[in-house]
């Protein structure tokens, strides 16, 4: 079992390079731990590895901080969560697609949604002032990531 690893500068550098690149990111406040090897986790108090290493030999640690991105296997791209999408709002710039108030309870519900974007890859969804998360855009549509218990109910 994979432990809890804190980058180093190196590696923290890496992956603010890729979210600069891809969203305009340019400043990750706080440490950034990982587990496994594609979640990351944003933590901005005072426990450092050398605190967690013992935690971890006494009991399952199964996160420090908020789940914010993750590394896609396949690709380079990394695919910020509703919560990193939420704390790096301020510091997002790029990739940004702005959806209609008619489209937010069908994105807000999980589904695709059906729209050309003129974009491709990871993109924020955003509505009037709302940061609603991230999808992925085709040239057909946009994919959805909301986490099934985080989605709006269907009415019936």
């Amino acid at each position: 079992m994979n432990g809890i690893k804190v980058l180093d500068k190196k590696e923290k550098a890496e992956i603010e390079s890729q979210l600069k690149e891809q969203f305009g990111i340019s400043n990750i406040p706080g440490e950034i731990f990982m587990r496994g090897e594609e979640r990351f986790f944003l933590f901005s108090g005072n426990l450092n590895e050398n605190g967690i290493k013992p935690l971890e030999e006494v009991v399952f640690i199964e996160r420090i901080g908020i789940y914010f991105a993750k590394k896609e296997k396949d690709r380079k791209e990394i695919r910020l969560s509703m919560d990193g999408v939420q704390a790096l709002q301020n510091e997002i710039t790029k990739n940004i697609f702005e959806i209609p108030d008619e489209m937010v309870e069908q994105w807000m519900s999980g589904r695709e949604l059906n729209i050309k974007t003129g974009m491709k890859g990871f993109i924020i969804i955003k509505n009037k002032n709302d940061f609603l998360g991230c999808g992925k855009a085709s040239e057909e549509k946009i994919g959805n990531f909301i986490p099934k218990n985080r989605r709006l109910k269907e009415k019936s």
